[in-house]
């Protein structure tokens, strides 16, 4: 028969219990950092390559069973253990003539990743695990403050390999990625709108689609609208660079000429191109006309066809079948 007292409401079995339990998870880590010290012993604070700081992420807590130990990661290694000229079974450090194969390191980090501890479901497969990317290109696990996990150093990670995104972050009109405020984090990173573990869709996206991955922040221009605008609802970048452009708000270029790939006829007058002027005439929609008979068009003044086509992405006015209003 079990006796069980109660101290204030408090059940005194629960209190033993939680203290049993708190004991045996210190005995666990205990055994863990004794076994760590094979390691640790040579690879200590004295080491080229700060190794210790590992206890200060997530990855060295010895308080959680699921915590991986040196051997877990870079291989039993027994060679190595018994004549440090030989090399571990997996070294991730990215300037050692004995760099393993990025499908080794993976494969290192997805003994915990693939399916139990914050799973990767979509990595095999990814443009980043056929081109051969490795966790430890990205992450350090070591280090305690991984530039790849926080915002105000995350983009300098990814632009080591996307140049072209380095510069158009960079242009007149662009996503906030680059752009801080005094003392304060950049307002957005990579994985707010790309998922760099793999992604059900296109280019990583962390949606199925540029445009609900485009509609996670601009949810007013998700609609349904009484009268949509088939560009808008087809895909964003048909109008849109998302990284950066030299038009505002990050059009591919300035209207009237991008409105000009669809609707190259409106209104009865010329086309906004000098595609002909080697004639020395201008394209109208009623053929070719002389210059000086072609009146000067409103809408390469101001806004262009925004002037009065203002709800450009849809509309919900019984009169807006124009996006006017």
């Amino acid at each position: 028969m079990t006796v069980v007292f109660r101290w204030g409401g408090v059940c005194a079995f629960t209190l033993l219990w939680s203290v049993a339990v708190a004991a045996a998870q210190t005995g666990s880590a205990k055994a863990a950092l004794e076994k760590d010290a094979e390691c640790t012993t040579c690879h200590n604070e004295t080491w080229a390559k700060p190794v210790l700081s590992i206890y200060q992420t997530r990855h060295g807590n010895k308080a959680d069973a699921r915590t991986p130990g040196c051997r877990d990661c870079h291989g039993q290694s027994a060679g190595h253990l018994t004549d440090m000229t030989t090399p571990p079974d997996v070294i991730f450090a990215a300037r050692s003539k004995h760099l393993s194969a990025a499908d080794a390191r993976n494969a290192s980090c997805l003994k915990c990743h693939d399916s139990s501890v914050l799973p990767r479901a979509n990595w095999k497969g990814s443009q980043h695990e056929s081109r051969g990317v490795a966790c430890t290109d990205c992450h350090n696990i070591h280090a305690a403050d991984q530039k790849v996990l926080n915002k105000a150093t995350q983009a300098d990670v990814c632009f080591a390999c996307h140049k072209a995104q380095r510069a158009q972050v960079r242009r007149i009109s662009a996503h906030p990625l680059a752009v801080t405020g005094i003392g304060s984090p950049p307002k957005m990173g990579c994985s707010d709108c790309h998922n760099p573990h793999g992604s059900t869709g296109p280019t990583l996206l962390i949606k199925n689609s540029v445009n609900e991955t485009c509609y996670t922040c601009h949810a007013e221009k998700r609609g349904p609208f009484l009268w949509e605008h088939s560009p808008v609802v087809d895909n964003c970048v048909s109008c849109h660079t998302p990284h950066g452009s030299t038009n505002a708000p990050l059009l591919k270029m300035r209207a009237p000429w991008l409105c000009q790939e669809c609707h190259s006829g409106d209104h009865g007058n010329q086309v906004n191109s000098g595609a002909n002027l080697a004639s020395a005439k201008v394209t109208t929609v009623n053929g070719l006309q002389q210059p000086g008979a072609a009146a000067t068009r409103a809408q390469l003044a101001a806004r262009a066809c925004l002037n009065c086509h203002v709800l450009i992405h849809g509309s919900n006015h019984p009169a807006g079948s124009k996006y006017q209003r």
